[in-house]
Order: C-alpha cells, then structure tokens, then sequence
C-alpha cells in the first residue's frame, strides 16, 4: 500500500471520529461502514433512526436493514419536502437495492424533473439500466461524470461497465480516477483485481489495498466473481463467491450468487442450502426466488445416464423425446470429438425444459443469450420443443450449437471471447446440416445495409450491452459469418488453430495476426468486402423488397394466381433466405396448388425447406404432395425433419412410421411408432399394434407380442391384433 493510499485513509477515519462526537450524517454513517467499523456504524444508524426528521430516520432505518420502515419513512420524507431531489434519489437507491427498479426509475426521473442536473439521479439510471445491459448505462454514467468530474461512485461503475464490454483500458482509466480522488475507492480496487484475474494474473496486491480499508468488504470479491460468469469462468467465479462470503457472512447478494452458480454447474443440494438462508434472510430478489422454484420443479424431471450424457427432461415427455435428444447428442459428441480432436473430461449434462420460464431462471442475469439454449460448461440448459410455439425453432440445431459451446469452453479452459464462441457454434449448425441455423433477418440485413457491423475486436460487446435492439441478433450472425469465411478462405483448422490461440491467452488482435497473417483491420475490410458480396444486394434492395413482398401479399389474399407466381419470383430472387411469416414461397405454392400445378408447388417448397424454412404445416404440406407424386422416400424424409422442429405430433409419428414401415425402414418406423406410444394417445390399441407391426417386421417377436398384448388389453376386439397374435403364435410353433 502506498504512503499516499495510507495517509489519506488515516485522515478519513480521524474525520469520522470527529464527526461521530458531533451529530452523525448519513455520510458518517456510510464511511464507518466502507471501512469496516462495524459495530461504530451500527451505532451511528441507531442514532439517525432516533432523529425527528422522517429522511434521517429512513437513512438510518436502511443501514439496520430495516426495508419497509426505510420505505416509509422516505415516503414521509418527500411528501414533507415535494421540491427535494436528494430524498427522491436516495429512496430511490433504497428500492433499486431491494428489487424495485421499476419505481426507482421513477424515482430518479422525478428528481431530475426537480434539479436537471443532477449527477446523482443520472448515476441512479445507469445502475437500473446496468443490471439489463443496456448500453443506456454508460450512456447515464457519462452524463453524470459530464456533470459532476468527481463523482467517485460514477467513476467506479464505468469502471464496472467498461470491463464487462472487455475494454480493459478505459475500465483500468476509470478505476484510477477514482482511487486519485478517493483514495479509499474500494471497488476501483476491486476492478483492479479482477483485470489482474481476468488475465491469469495474481490480484493480491490489489486486495492486500481493500482488506487495509475494510477487511469485511466481500462486494470485492463478487464484482470480479461478476466479471468471471460474463467470461464463461464459472468455477472461478463460485471460488470468488466463496471468498465474498467468507468476508462478509451477511453478503446475500453475493449468497444468492453462489447459489445459482452452483446450479448452473448441475448441482442441487448446496444451492438450495445458500438459497434458503438468502431467502429466510429476506434476501428475496427474482433470481433467488424463481431459482428456489426451480428446484422445487426438479422432482418432475426425469434423469437417464451413461458414460458420456445425463439428459434430463420432464416426466410427461421424458419417453417421448429421450430418443430424439440422445441421437442428436451422441452424433454432435461424435461429431465434435473428431472435429476439435479432443474428448471431454467428464459426461455432459443436458436440461431440457418444457416450461419456458423454468428455462429463462437458468439465464437469469445473463446477457446477450440466445432465448433458446445456454451451456455453463458441461451443463447445457435448453428449451423442450414443446416449450415453444412450433417451428420458434429448430432444437436439434439448438443443442448442436450448444454442444460446441461445451467443446471450445473445455478446449480453451473457458478463456475464449464471446465473439468466437457464440460464431463458431452459428458455424458448426450449418456445417451439421445446410437447413439449420437461423436464416438471415430483415433485421440483420437492415444493419448490413446501414454498415452496422462491429469491427471483430469489438464483437464482444454487440453481445453484452446493445447499442440498438436488434444488435444481438446480428452479432450472432456476424460473428457466425466471420467463421464461415475464416473457414472457406484458411480452411477448417485455421479454426481450430485461433481455439488453440485462445487456450493460450491471446487476445482476438493476436489470434487473427498469429494465425490469419493481418492485422483485425485489415481482416475487418476484407471480411466485409466478402459478405457485401454474399448479401450486399439484398442488404440494399431491402426497402424495395418490402414493398413488393406487400404487393404479393394483397395480389395472394385476392387469388390473383398468374400475378403471385409472376412478382413471387421477383420477390424471392431479391432476398431467397427470406423464410419467415409471409413468404413468396408459400404464396407461390398456394397459387400452383389453385392452378392444380402440384409439381411446381412440390418443387417452390422444397426450396423453401432448403432455404431453411421451418414451418410445421408448410413442411407437411410438402410431403403430401411430396406423397402424392410417387415420391414416399422424400416424404418421409420430409417429415422426418419435421421431428427436429416440432416432434410433439401424434399425427406426424404415425405418419411417419407408416411410411418407413412401408419402405421396410423398421428402425424408424420402430422410433415412430414408440414416439405415438409415449404420448398415451386415446386411440391406445392402435398405436401398440402399429409398433407390434414394426417390431414383428423386424424380427423382435419378444417385443411385438409385449405390444400386442398392450393393444388387445385396451381393446380386446381390435381384429388386426388379434390377427397378428396369431401370426406371433404361429411363428412359435414354427420354431
């Protein structure tokens, strides 16, 4: 510790003795806490909770933890005193500690109303907008640092806010400005540490610094723990929990934390312990609560092992989609295996989710997540297809991208940056099938077209604080695109070699130079030339295309046929990857259906499927007329892709099986058959003698008697498996 640090600790804590002779301010209060003079601030509060003035007694009533008292009070406080910024703001922080940022928003907009400038309320906004990533934060951090030069705390959070956008530099700035004018500044400290930790470097010199101001500060740890979830490092993260706990028992904030860490690792037990004593603590933000709720819910799941998986899913469809979600697993793990020539170290555990708000606990405090899936090392959580409105999306594409997520978070010891992670598993869905993946979004080809995309070694931060609402979704893309054309200009193992890159420390900068041979701008221009020349065209006949899509959309609602097929070209040549609501595709198949041109209709949706359309109805419709040319093979093949979108579908099972039987493709028809089972339909007889069928054409005869007794015992009279019981009997005797 320097002899500037320790001096001017010194005088604060003499300036706090004196003041707490006199009468004690929330300030005196504050500062013997900061400094860990625990039981000295205790009886400060004590002595402000006694005062007359409703505003003291809520500052007071808010240092002994006494929410609701605090709550009211401020509520005296400013009814008493209308035209004052700093009860508002003040209460406000209250409700933004205790789970309310709705109205502490409120709050700090109410005391800009009363003073404009106020640096204070500014600081207020930017801590509600912080905790979603909203790039708002930094936006009302700078206003309040523009306003008030000194204003420690601000300092403090764009610090904060800088090393979550990895902009290490301006986060190491904004820490030493405030430590050079609060030398006490403890968590520009912490920020501090948490760089040294983010790099792999030892941080104890830095928190030697905060343990000499207050040996109790546990926000210390947390703050860099924070830092570390947004960096994939979650083991290190719980480490850093621990030790914030350890410092401070009563951190519940930091509690809760570890908790669901915890859980996002696959544990149950702990978790539950720290959650509870969060909760009984009164520590009752969302988080705390709906994970709690969440393993209440655990004891609806059921839990299949082998040596490599635990798949998880919910009893009512746990016998339906096990089959479905182990294939897909074991492929990608094979797939992966070969592809990143490694093997994992332990088995890969998989959640899959039929409530979607169960799935979104497990995100919780996470940003730039796609609403789908999300891997915490070898834990993947994911929504069940039944979870969402079918053809929302693609599952089995879904779990293989965050399967790849497993593989480079292990491959790399979780030091890879956001940008090429999240790209590289766009890029393996692809890779895994043309059809899946997320076709390009009018979204993305507006920002295309408005040169919106971020220069690669400033990805990251298109991920964790939007600039714009849709930002997000394209970095998704851009960052996927960016591997595609790494991959077809190097080749496949110069992606791998930037893994190995990343495994080894080194920063986007040093791994496109290392490995790619240019610098990140030269690799920004010539990437961009490459994809303005893939999607350039689209990207700036955007408007045009909109226009004539709502053309084709009225001539189609009023039947005009020759002209749907005639503009429907023009459309979808103007942008083909275009397979969302109100497509040429489906208007141009309904028109040739109308004008009895099934072939056509056949041929338009099949390049809608390609295209990646993922439409259940639309697909079905394709195999029909897929069918009713002669071509069963297609269809069932049409169908079958129908499975990875939407598999909960009585009707698509049987269908399915019953073409594979037809094609003497007995395993499949075997799958679909036990898939129409599983969801105990009413017509139960019949669909265990179509799996009895299945079973008896291949041969299990053990197997199509179990079902065909299953038939019998729901219907007894039902001829067809009375009449294969006598096929299974008399090939018995044959025996």
């Amino acid at each position: 510790m320097t002899c500037t640090l320790q001096a001017g600790i010194l005088v604060a804590a003499a300036l706090m003795a004196s003041s707490v002779a006199a009468a004690a301010t929330p300030d005196d209060c504050q500062a013997l806490r900061k400094h860990g003079r625990e039981n000295e601030a205790q009886a400060c509060y004590e002595s402000l909770a006694r005062s007359h003035d409703a505003y003291l007694r809520a500052e007071g009533e808010w240092g002994l933890y006494q929410y609701e008292d605090a709550n009211n009070d401020f509520r005296m406080a400013v009814a008493q005193s209308p035209k004052s910024a700093l009860y508002r703001i003040r209460w406000g922080l209250l409700l933004h500690e205790r789970f309310n940022n709705t109205d502490a928003e409120g709050l700090f907009n109410e005391a800009l109303q009363i003073d404009p400038k106020n640096a204070q309320a500014y600081l207020g906004l930017a801590r509600v907008s912080a905790d979603g990533f909203d790039n708002q934060a930094v936006v009302w951090t700078a206003k309040a640092l523009e306003l008030d030069p000194k204003l420690v705390a601000a300092h403090e959070l764009m610090a904060d806010l800088k090393l979550e956008d990895s902009d290490t530099k301006e986060a190491i700035k904004q820490a030493d400005e405030a430590i050079q004018i609060a030398p006490d500044a403890l968590d520009a400290m912490a920020i501090h540490a948490a760089v040294e930790v983010l790099a792999d470097r030892s941080p104890d010199a830095w928190l030697e610094k905060v343990h000499q101001v207050n040996p109790h500060y546990g926000q210390a740890y947390a703050l860099i723990a924070q830092q570390l979830v947004l960096n994939y490092r979650y083991e290190d993260a719980i480490a850093y929990y621990r030790r914030a706990i350890e410092a401070n028992p009563e951190l519940w904030s930091a509690r809760s934390q570890l908790g669901i860490n915890l859980m996002r690792m696959g544990q149950e037990d702990e978790p539950r312990q720290q959650l509870e004593m969060c909760y009984d603590h009164g520590y009752r933000n969302e988080e705390t609560v709906n994970s709690l709720r969440l393993l209440d819910s655990y004891k609806n799941f059921v839990v299949y092992r082998d040596a490599h998986t635990i798949l998880k899913i919910n009893k009512k469809e746990a016998d339906l989609l096990r089959p479905y979600f182990q294939d897909v697993l074991d492929r990608a793990m094979a797939t992966y295996d070969k592809k990143y020539k490694m093997t994992l170290p332990g088995p890969v555990q998989v959640e899959v989710y039929a409530d979607h708000e169960d799935f979104a606990v497990r995100t919780m405090g996470m940003p730039g997540l796609g609403a789908l899936g999300v891997t915490f090392g070898e834990v993947v959580a994911m929504d069940s297809p039944s979870g969402r409105k079918p053809g929302d999306f693609n599952w089995a594409s879904t779990l293989w991208h965050e399967m790849s997520h497993v593989y480079i978070l292990t491959a790399t010891n979780h030091r890879v940056p956001r940008w090429f992670t999240e790209g590289l598993a766009v890029h393996e869905e692809t890779q895994a099938s043309p059809e899946w993946g997320d076709p390009i979004t009018p979204d993305i080809l507006v920002a295309i077209r408005d040169k919106k995309l971020l220069p690669v070694a400033d990805l990251d931060r298109g991920f964790v604080r939007p600039e714009y609402g849709a930002q997000v979704i394209v970095s998704y893309y851009q960052a996927g695109r960016i591997c595609d054309y790494i991959q077809d200009r190097w080749g496949a193992d110069k992606l791998l070699d930037m893994v190995h890159s990343f495994a080894q420390h080194k920063t986007t900068a040093e791994a496109i130079q290392e490995n790619l041979g240019m610098t990140p701008e030269e690799f920004d221009k010539e990437f961009q030339a490459w994809i303005y020349k893939d999607v350039g065209q689209e990207a700036e006949h955007f408007d045009d295309w909109r226009m004539h899509l709502k053309d084709l959309a009225e001539q189609a609602k009023n039947k005009n046929y020759d002209a749907v097929l005639k503009e429907g070209e023009e459309v979808r040549a103007m942008y083909p990857q275009y397979i969302y609501d109100a497509n040429a595709y489906e208007f141009m198949a309904e028109a040739d259906v109308a004008k009895g041109q099934k072939q056509a209709a056949a041929a338009i949706l099949t390049d809608y499927e390609k295209e990646g359309g993922r439409d259940p109805d639309t697909l079905k419709e394709l195999a029909s007329l897929e069918e009713g040319l002669g071509q069963p093979k297609e269809a069932a093949a049409t169908l079958d892709r129908i499975n990875y979108i939407d598999p909960v579908d009585e009707e698509l099972h049987r269908h399915l099986g019953a073409l594979w039987l037809a094609q003497k493709n007995y395993s499949g028809a075997i799958r679909e058959y036990s898939a129409v089972v599983a969801m105990h339909p009413l017509d139960k007889a019949s669909a265990e003698y179509n799996l009895a069928e299945a079973y008896f054409s291949n041969g299990q005869m053990d197997k199509a008697q179990e079902n065909v007794f299953a038939a019998l015992e729901a219907a007894p009279d039902y001829r067809p498996a009375q009449k294969l019981l006598l096929q299974l009997q008399g090939s018995e005797k044959g025996k």
